[in-house]
């Protein structure tokens, strides 16, 4: 038997087996429901109103009582048994505005090059895949060579190209084309890694077409994906577009990801939604450069290890089980349909490559992109999210690691946690007398929740106000109706629900201070236990590149006064943003630095936490905030001691 399932606000309708789950349902019909934790139950987030008819369970501790009685459930316990018409909340839906807007202006990492001029100057340009333009004998009864062989032996003699190969493929056409021409053709060339390898020829167009030649550069980010369309005569970004990898319905961690993938067509499904993303962005950015996908000779990619291995549907099994080995960390050059990227035939697609089954192209991309890796200063990089990574070294070396730092960051395993969209409380302060809040949300839009910048600096202002204590727990002697106790959990109220868009008080509690704190614990025990076991201390650090999306946002200040980062002076803090797209962009612009590609992998060297002792003792100190020694951050210490003597 099969019900019918309407969801608004979307006026979207699916038919679904009896006893199928409403958040299966939801993915049906192409609607987003947030569910951080996978659909386990856990995070209380894929709240859905029923206003006609009724489902089997989706009841949770996560409801309140009042809650149930109006009809909410949580859609991925919720069975469909009937007919039914669900709302989903405007808490539960999922926002794109915010993914492309850019950060405002900030102390900013000089990329490597930030322009096509300085790759000319230092004779780098020379981008992965070229267009030449190639006006060619006729062909007569004097010079009756192969089709073939005229291009190669013109390419050879004219413009200095060797070892020329073509594919079969093309030979089939390539006499048509030839002649369609009259002879004056252009040719797709791709340049190998090695000096010595082998140029292939994979695309033969008639007439002079060498100007408009285009590259794709892709970020895959567990929570987002980014493209870029680049004009690779003039290195400008001519669009781009952001969007939420929509693998998210399916778990918002590599984890989560993972398991599903060894589950039934669970490989093929987060394969297929990741190519749905890449392909919707590639539709939106080529059309709006004005841009035909036959003109796209490249796409150059990043991710994680996880994201790369479903993107290639590549079985990511083994990246979670010790001895935790990725099937591949080097990934060679292919035709981008292969795996139904949809572009031309003829368009390369280029892999970062990774280094362990935690550190990914994404952060290769993003050391490649800050040229780190060219300088003599001892850098600390770090990308802040759900799977921190750390790289710390210079042009002598380098060492890197990765720590599940859990989903606090972009708002997961918190309350009201949400991404950083629209009504999402991002700045705050608080009077030291009364207790009373002032908030600042994203567009300065009615609030709906809290993302991970906004849940940084409010853990930061109620520690410095003596709100919490070290531990991230209440002061419960302190007068004021702001802290309270509901269902045996303490809070803070941030907003009342009449200001709210949700209907509900948005408060902080202690359950949602702990999972930050366990958050930036993993990532500064990551970071301190990298330097220790190299013999270095936090005091050698020269500069600190904070790279992400996330990292884009940060309020430095805080970030410290928590314990997040490392306490150094402000000014050598600088920001890249996307480091992965970046990254992706240089290399779509020349081919010298797939070669340093391979180079720094080949110098980095991987430390796994779960086998490094140490790295446990100093988790275990980072759980308060700043740090039970405190001595490690003597101007936090200094400014604590000051505002509490108030």
């Amino acid at each position: 038997m099969t019900y019918s399932v309407k969801f608004l606000p979307h006026n979207v309708s699916v038919e679904v087996d009896d006893n199928e789950s409403l958040i299966r349902a939801a993915m049906e019909a192409g609607v987003h429901i947030n569910a951080s934790c996978g659909g386990g139950g856990v995070c209380g987030k894929c709240r859905v109103l029923i206003e006609e008819g009724s489902v089997e369970g989706g009841i949770s501790e996560h409801l309140s009582p009042e809650d149930q009685e109006k009809g909410y459930r949580l859609a991925c316990m919720s069975e469909v048994s009937c007919d039914l018409v669900v709302r989903i909340p405007i808490e539960s839906e999922i926002d794109t505005s915010r993914l492309n807007i850019h950060a405002g202006s900030r102390h900013t990492a000089k990329v490597m090059y930030s322009n096509i001029d300085e790759l000319r100057q230092d004779g780098l340009f020379i981008p992965p895949v070229e267009k030449i333009y190639l006006e060619l004998d006729s062909a007569t009864a004097e010079d009756n060579q192969a089709d073939v062989a005229r291009i190669i032996n013109h390419l050879r003699l004219k413009h200095g190209e060797h070892r020329l190969t073509m594919g079969l493929g093309l030979i089939r056409k390539i006499s048509d084309i030839i002649r369609e021409g009259d002879f004056k053709v252009t040719a797709t060339i791709v340049r190998p890694v090695r000096k010595d390898g082998k140029n292939e020829i994979v695309n033969i167009e008639p007439f002079d077409t060498s100007d408009r030649n285009f590259a794709i550069a892709v970020d895959i980010g567990t929570t987002t994906v980014y493209g870029q369309v680049l004009d690779l005569h003039t290195g400008q970004v001519l669009s781009e577009q952001g969007e939420f990898n929509s693998q998210i319905s399916y778990g918002e961690d590599v984890i989560s990801r993972i398991i599903f993938a060894e589950k039934d067509d669970g490989l093929e499904i987060l394969h297929q939604k990741v190519i749905e993303v890449i392909n919707k962005i590639i539709e939106k950015i080529l059309k709006r450069a004005k841009i035909g996908r036959h003109e796209v000779t490249t796409i150059t990619l990043a991710g994680n290890s996880t994201m790369t291995q479903l993107l290639l549907k590549i079985n990511p099994s083994y990246i979670r089980r010790d001895p935790y080995v990725p099937a591949s960390i080097m990934y060679p050059p292919f035709h981008a349909s292969e795996i139904n990227i949809d572009l031309a035939d003829h368009t390369i697609a280029l892999i970062y490559p990774g280094v362990s089954s935690y550190v990914g192209g994404d952060i290769i991309a993003g050391i490649m992109a800050s040229g780190m890796y060219r300088t003599s200063e001892l850098t600390l990089y770090m990308d802040i999210g759900t799977n921190a990574e750390i790289a710390i070294g210079h042009k002598e070396w380098m060492v890197c690691t990765a720590a599940s730092a859990g989903p606090a960051f972009e708002g997961g395993g918190v309350k009201f946690g949400m991404r950083a969209t629209k009504g999402a409380i991002e700045d705050f302060s608080i009077n030291p007398e009364t207790y009373e809040p002032m908030i600042i949300t994203v567009e300065n839009k009615k609030a709906k929740g809290i993302c991970g910048s906004g849940m940084i600096t409010i853990a930061a202002k109620l520690l410095e106000t003596g709100v919490i204590d070290s531990r991230g727990k209440f002061n419960q002697a302190l007068d004021t109706p702001r802290i309270r106790q509901t269902d045996d959990i303490w809070e803070y109220v941030l907003i009342y629900k009449e200001n709210t868009q949700i209907d509900r008080d948005i408060t902080i509690t202690e359950p949602d201070l702990d999972n930050l704190i366990r958050a930036k614990g993993a990532m500064y025990a990551a970071a301190i236990t990298l330097l220790e076991e190299i013999g270095l201390k936090v005091t050698d650090i020269e500069r600190i590149i904070l790279a992400g999306g996330f990292g884009s946002y940060v309020e430095l200040e805080s970030a410290i006064t928590i314990g997040l980062l490392p306490e150094i002076e402000t000014e050598k803090v600088t920001y890249l943003g996307n480091g992965s797209l970046l990254g992706c962009k240089i290399n779509s612009l020349t081919n010298a630095l797939r070669r340093d590609v391979a180079n720094v992998v080949n110098m980095m060297t991987n430390f796994e936490m779960a086998a490094t002792p140490s790295y446990m003792d100093h988790y275990m100190g980072a759980l308060f905030m700043p740090h039970t020694e405190l001595n490690n951050f003597p101007k936090v210490k200094e400014r604590l001691e000051r505002l509490h003597k108030r």
